[in-house]
């Protein structure tokens, strides 16, 4: 009889994603098997039971994905389970918690493209701005412009506190230099952009972020990614479609383009596919994280 194939997905939140449910069946797992609720100091225990059943040709079919909304509990749970290995009962992992991975390194790739294609220079030494900084998207976002030299701050809407904490726990667990802040008043938006290179727009759904009167005082804007697809959208200006269209706002940027949720969206299920049937594919066993995910997001753009 062959062998099938099996994802075991560990969650730390009460319900596993529906999203990422879909995504491991579309990506060729024959078998889903859910877990949630799970605690980092289980994770060891889980893995051994995992792979212990299914012999050394059994591994190569066998994946897990490591999902939540905390990814740097996302981060710890993909160590813990690559330290619970036990050669040759070795399989592959993939983490990314509440999709911030995979959405992230999507819509930087995405901004990254229109930087090279529309001004004729990268992500390295450009001002970056993360709103909704300090949610999953956009920590994982400003990680990935950091690491790839741009000079970024996130933004956390109510609280400088919460913003320099996690600028500073993930500068820690990364090796990133993020900066952190908050903006509370289209005034404290105004100043952000006046002199930012790049804005990356991660707040929740169903929120405008950036006005018309806001981004007028961008005075040297070239790119603007938004994730947000409710309307109201994040930017206003920015169609859910566009991937490079003129930012009509942004009156004192005229060079400024935008990038709309389901271009980055594309981009995302594309991703989440490919890493998700690495799994599968690969012949030795592979941990990915947000790093994988922002190589392989900018080779698909």
């Amino acid at each position: 009889m062959a062998i099938r194939s099996i994802i075991h997905m560990f969650d730390p939140m009460p319900h596993n994603s529906p999203f990422d449910l879909n995504m491991a069946a579309d990506a060729g797992f024959e078998v889903l098997l859910p877990y949630s609720n799970v605690k980092l100091a289980e994770v060891n225990g889980l893995v051994q039971d995992a792979i212990f059943s299914r012999g050394p040709t059994g591994v190569k079919r066998t994946g897990i994905f490591i999902g939540g909304r905390d990814i740097g509990l996302a981060m710890d749970m993909l160590d813990a389970a690559k330290k619970a290995m036990v050669p040759p009962f070795v399989v592959s992992v993939l983490a990314d918690p509440s999709g911030a991975f995979t959405t992230a390194a999507a819509l930087v790739a995405s901004v990254e493209k229109q930087l090279l294609e529309k001004h004729r220079r990268g992500l390295k030494d450009c001002r970056a701005v993360v709103f909704g900084g300090t949610g999953p998207v956009g920590l994982g976002t400003g990680v990935i412009a950091s690491l790839a030299g741009a000079h970024t701050t996130i933004v956390d809407h109510l609280s400088i506190e919460v913003a320099l904490q996690k600028a500073d726990e993930y500068n820690h667990l990364c090796g990133c230099l993020l900066h952190g802040t908050y903006a509370s008043s289209d005034a404290d938006k105004a100043r952000l952009i006046s002199h930012a290179d790049i804005v990356f727009c991660a707040a929740k759904a169903g929120v405008e972020v950036l006005n018309a009167d806001v981004l007028a005082d961008a005075q040297q804007l070239k790119v603007v990614g938004d994730v947000n697809a409710v309307p109201p959208l994040g930017v206003e200006g920015i169609k859910r479609v566009d991937n490079g269209a003129p930012l009509k706002y942004a009156t004192n940027s005229p060079s400024a383009v935008g990038i709309g949720a389901l271009a980055v969206g594309n981009v995302k299920y594309q991703l989440q596919n490919r890493l998700l049937a690495l799994l599968l594919e690969t012949e030795e066993p592979v941990y990915l994280d947000f790093r994988d995910a922002f190589q392989k997001a900018r080779e698909l753009v």
